[in-house]
This record gives structure tokens, C-alpha cells and sequence, in this order.
């Protein structure tokens, strides 16, 4: 397919299907405090939802959403590089938590390798961390 062979929707089209969305999701778009909040706490109902199932129907908007609050942090909140194993380290400590305690993340001699800086956090892991501590993946890659 080339691109005279695709077919584009008319922008009424889009607005027709976008306004609805729109009113039903209440954003899609995070610049403000207020839509941050309200962006992060649809991203944690539709994990719920969606838990691991990355073929659900709602995970590209749980893509979309979670891609324009990555946006606004990046812009907002200036985060120090740190190693991986660091940044686990430090969000344990801000919630309290102890190698037993990610047991469902992975299995606790694993976190502790991983603590140690022996070994290095699977994408799998990075995931599950994640989903744990509602972070960006990437901070454990």
C-alpha cells in the first residue's frame, strides 16, 4: 500500500468519533495539575482492567494516555539519571517496602541480585516494577 492508496478519514469524521471519546475518557490531553490526576488515576482503573493483557481493546488508549503523561512529567519533573537498581532501591524506601514485599514482581533473591547490582532488570520485571510503583518502565532499563 502507498501512500495515494490509504485511505484518511475527513476531519468531521474524527471529530465525530474524537468528541465523544473526548467526553467519555474527561482527557486527552495533560498540561494542567487537574488533568494530570485525572489522566493517572483512568491509567490505574484501566490496569485494573487490562492487567498483563497487552491485546486488550483498551490498551492503545491506555497507551495514549500514558504516553501524554510521560509528556507532562519529562516536562515537570526534572528526574536525575540513576542506575536502575538505585532507583528500585529508592522507591522500596519511599513506600516502605523489603525485598519479600515484590514478591509479585519476582522471586525475592532475584530483587536482591538486582540490589546488589549483580544483575540487571529483565524488560519483564522492568514491567511488573512498573505497574507496582505506577512509573514508567524505562526508569528500570
Amino acid at each position: 500500500m502507498n501512500d495515494t492508496d490509504m485511505i484518511v478519514p475527513k476531519p468531521q469524521a474524527i471529530l465525530q468519533a474524537w468528541m465523544p471519546f473526548k467526553e467519555t475518557i474527561g482527557v486527552t490531553s495533560v498540561h494542567t495539575e487537574e488533568e494530570y490526576v485525572r489522566a493517572t488515576a483512568t491509567i490505574d482503573m484501566l490496569l485494573d482492567e487490562i492487567g498483563d493483557n497487552e491485546n486488550h481493546p483498551l490498551a492503545d488508549v491506555l497507551d495514549y494516555l500514558a504516553e501524554q503523561v510521560k509528556v507532562y512529567e519529562d516536562e515537570r519533573f526534572s528526574i536525575p539519571k540513576a542506575e536502575p537498581h538505585d532507583v528500585l532501591r529508592f522507591l522500596m524506601d519511599q513506600h516502605g517496602l523489603r525485598q519479600e514485599d515484590l514478591g509479585d514482581c519476582a522471586p525475592q533473591s532475584r530483587i536482591s541480585e538486582i540490589l546488589a547490582g549483580k544483575r540487571a532488570i529483565s524488560k519483564e520485571i522492568a514491567k511488573r516494577l512498573a505497574k507496582r510503583f505506577n512509573v514508567h518502565g524505562d526508569v528500570f532499563l
